[in-house]
């Protein structure tokens, strides 16, 4: 007499239930769906947790820091065109925001606005010139990128200030410092949101499957029928928009923009850095990237002063983390989270004679 166990289940009736494998799917996805909302409401409770307006504004910097990471992984997360050449887009943005403010005598919104958009349109020539090349040309060409950004604003002083700088008023004289702090914070939580939400869609269009194909292998990809330079140039302009707007925001912010350092080679290295370390090809690569590293950098400037110690003590930590988790902080907390569910995976459990019967016809072919 078949037991319960043995039954047979009927046409038409219902099927049954999921098995642990079956719910691990939706676990993680309600696990990622909890970090997501804890990490937002972290972010949005910092302003009132500070002890003070220079954590708050240090605060800001690391969201200015996850920002250009941000942006920067859309081309170097998609397409794996690594690009040091970024903070040259970050400096056009804030350079082109203190310009319109000063010169044209636009307010902080519309001056900020445009200047991406002037960025983006800048964009084009240069991607249509940097994006023929590839490897360590195409390095060599965003490094030079920086360079001329640097010689053109220094020498240009008439226009640019030059080495004494461009002073931008603040878009809220009325406000005392914390509660600029604080409104800029937010700013800038609201534009990683945005970053983040259009690196999603694209994440999972077509339009992102073709530069995922371009960065896995290119020449097929193009072979295949992608238009892979177009996908590239549009890429490119999207991460130059979003680049330029930060550094908008850090000239309204800040108020006082110096060619050497906004021209810097070590924004762009920061970026590549900050996406590599959290993970390049992770949504949040590049967040948690820029938590660690933007965090390190402002306590090992305020441990250190402007001596060069910070660069030192921060390449350490990154050498820690390149050795032990070469791929990144998130693939290798989800690779050690595979290996755990793995082990339980391979535990004894108990097997019904309806499972060990459908076994053994599948490995017969259907032959009792």
């Amino acid at each position: 007499m078949p037991s319960a166990s043995d039954t047979v289940t009927a046409p038409g009736a219902a099927p049954a239930p999921p098995g642990p494998a079956a719910g691990r799917p939706r676990l993680g996805r309600v696990l990622t769906i909890a970090a997501v909302v804890a990490l937002a409401a972290a972010v949005l409770a910092f302003p009132g947790l500070a002890p003070n307006p220079y954590i708050l504004s240090a605060g800001i910097v690391v969201l200015n820091y996850a920002v250009l990471s941000t942006s920067w992984n859309f081309v170097g997360g998609f397409t794996g065109y690594i690009s040091l050449g970024h903070g040259a887009l970050a400096g056009l943005g804030g350079y082109g925001t203190g310009l319109l403010v000063t010169k044209a005598g636009l307010p902080s919104l519309a001056a900020l606005v445009l200047a991406m958009l002037l960025v983006a349109l800048i964009a084009v020539p240069i991607g249509f010139a940097a994006l023929r090349v590839r490897g360590a040309s195409f390095v060599i060409v965003s490094i030079a990128l920086v360079l001329i950004m640097l010689l053109v604003f220094q020498s240009w002083a008439s226009v640019t200030g030059g080495s004494r700088g461009l002073v931008v008023p603040r878009p809220f004289p009325d406000l005392l410092r914390p509660e600029h702090h604080r409104v800029f914070y937010y700013l800038y939580a609201g534009l990683l949101a945005l970053a983040l939400g259009v690196w999603w869609l694209i994440d999972r269009s077509r339009f992102g499957l073709g530069l995922k194909a371009i960065r896995e292998d290119e020449d097929k990809a193009e072979a295949l029928g992608t238009p892979t330079f177009a996908y590239k140039l549009v890429v490119f302009v999207v991460s130059a928009a979003f680049t330029a707007l930060s550094g908008g925001l850090y000239a309204l912010w800040f108020g006082d923009l110096d060619p050497v350092f906004q021209f810097s080679i070590l924004t762009g290295s920061y970026m590549v850095l900050m996406a590599l370390l959290g993970g390049v090809r992770n949504l949040f690569g590049p967040l948690v990237g820029a938590l660690v590293v933007g965090t390190a950098l402002e306590f090992f400037k305020g441990s250190f002063g402007n001596t060069p110690l910070h660069l030192v003590a921060t390449g350490v930590l990154l050498g820690l983390v390149v050795m032990f988790m070469p791929d990144g902080v998130l693939p290798a907390l989800r690779n050690l989270f595979a290996r755990f569910d793995r082990t339980r995976q391979s535990s004894i459990r108990e097997v019904s004679a309806a499972e060990l019967r459908d076994q053994r016809l599948q490995s017969t072919g259907g032959k009792a």
